[in-house]
Order: structure tokens, then C-alpha cells, then sequence
């Protein structure tokens, strides 16, 4: 997901830089004898912001990327994900840029990672709430009506970052809990998997080896994380 942050001109050319030099990682499930062979392509749709996208990191190190990849090593054949995604998108820009996007296939399984620029900007839990529910059942339909394939990831805490230094910290990561409630209420509501990663995003603050260059987005490690936790999910969803 792109953090919504359309801010500092130092920051856009930050986000430029790409981590090129480090390979991708890619987050391996557990249990290697689970491998199938599987000649049907799967499709893939990731909705979101920088998150979705991988911002200042390589889109191959970018989380939709690594589940790819991790699910290709268990023997499926996954096409390179469809990513509906740009930094600084609220609820309200992947409203309107799915809309504009007119996609007219299904798909396997959808991934759905958005809020944090509603955070940022300011923006009402209120409206939050209603488009993410308005999201929710978009992607839904984008996965035929399969709600076990639709997997919901939290917000992760750039509280911890240090980009955010110099900020109240504390009003952050707990204006980030607040939408992250609001995001597994109506998940769990609607019925898809919802999938935790601001744990993970928090181990940030004592570990600058999982953030991005930017000083403000994950690196490739910390999305590896995520997604050693989100591949097996998506894989039981499959079987």
C-alpha cells in the first residue's frame, strides 16, 4: 500500500529511491510436503495504497509479489497480481479508481490493505467505516462470492518509524488501533479472513532492518513477514 502521505516534496523523492540492491524474499510456508501441482492459473487482485504497491522497494519485493512467489513454490501457477494501488490512496481514491478501473473478470483470491491515509489526512472513522464496507463487498464479488478468498489486511503502525519522529506518536498508534477495529469489526462481520500485520510493523522500533529507505515504508523483509503469515491462510483457502 502507498502511505497516503501526499506531503513533503523530500518525501516523493525519497519514495523514488528503490532498495534495487537487495534480492527478493521470499516467505516460505512451513510445511514444504504440502506442495501440489496445479496447471490452472490463478488470479490474483490486490486492492490498497504504498502498502499494496511496495513503495521504495523493488514491486518484486512488494508483498502481493511475495505471495506470488511463495505460492509458486508450492506448486501453483499464479499470474503476476493485478494491483489496484497507488501511494496516498484513502477509501474514497480505491473507491473511485475501481470504479474507473472497470475490470470485468473474477478473481481467485483478493487481498484488501487499506486506511492509513484516512488516518493521516484526518479523515471521520465514519466515513472510514462505510467505504471500507463499501470495499469489502466489492471484493467479495471480485472473488465470485468466495468470502474465504478474500483476505483483509491491518493497518500497519508508521508510529514506530522514523519518519514519524517530531509527531505525537502516541495519538498515532492509537488512532491506527481505532481504524483497525473499525476494519476487523466489519471483516469479521462480512465473513472473509482478516489477517494482522501491525504487530509485525511495530517490531520496526527495534529493528531498522524492516524499513524501507525512505524511512517510512516497509522493507522486503517486513513484507516477508507478512506474508509468512498470509500465504499459508491463502493456501488452506485454495484447497
Amino acid at each position: 500500500m502507498k502511505i497516503a502521505f501526499l506531503i513533503l516534496v523530500s518525501l516523493s523523492s525519497l519514495a523514488c529511491t528503490k532498495n534495487l540492491a537487495t534480492p527478493p524474499l521470499v516467505a516460505q510456508t512451513a510445511d514444504t510436503t504440502t506442495k501440489v501441482t496445479n496447471t490452472n492459473t490463478l488470479h490474483y487482485l490486490a486492492l490498497g495504497d504504498s502498502y499494496t504497491i511496495g513503495q521504495s522497494v523493488d514491486l518484486s519485493q512488494s508483498f502481493p509479489f511475495q505471495l506470488k512467489a511463495t505460492l509458486m513454490s508450492q506448486g501453483y501457477t499464479v499470474a503476476d497480481p493485478k494491483i489496484i494501488a497507488t501511494t496516498g490512496w484513502t477509501t474514497t481514491d480505491l473507491v473511485n479508481a475501481i470504479t474507473q478501473a472497470n475490470l470485468a473478470q473474477k478473481y481467485d483470491f483478493v487481498t484488501l490493505l487499506i486506511g492509513v491515509n484516512n488516518q493521516y489526512q484526518g479523515k471521520s472513522q465514519t466515513q472510514y467505516r462505510t467505504e471500507f464496507v463499501q470495499l469489502l463487498n466489492t471484493a467479495i464479488a471480485f472473488a465470485n462470492g468466495n468470502k474465504q478468498r478474500v483476505f483483509v489486511l491491518s493497518i500497519p503502525d508508521y508510529s514506530v518509524t522514523p519518519f514519524a519522529q517530531g509527531s505525537d506518536l502516541a495519538k498515532i498508534a492509537s488512532e491506527i488501533d481505532q481504524f483497525n477495529a473499525i476494519n476487523l469489526y466489519e471483516s469479521t462481520n462480512a465473513g472473509v479472513n482478516y489477517l494482522n500485520i501491525t504487530d509485525i510493523s511495530r517490531q520496526a522500533a527495534f529493528d531498522p532492518s524492516l524499513i524501507a529507505l525512505d524511512y517510512l515504508h516497509p522493507s522486503a523483509k517486513m513484507y516477508g513477514l507478512w506474508v509468512a503469515r498470509l500465504a499459508p491462510q491463502v493456501i488452506k483457502s485454495l484447497k
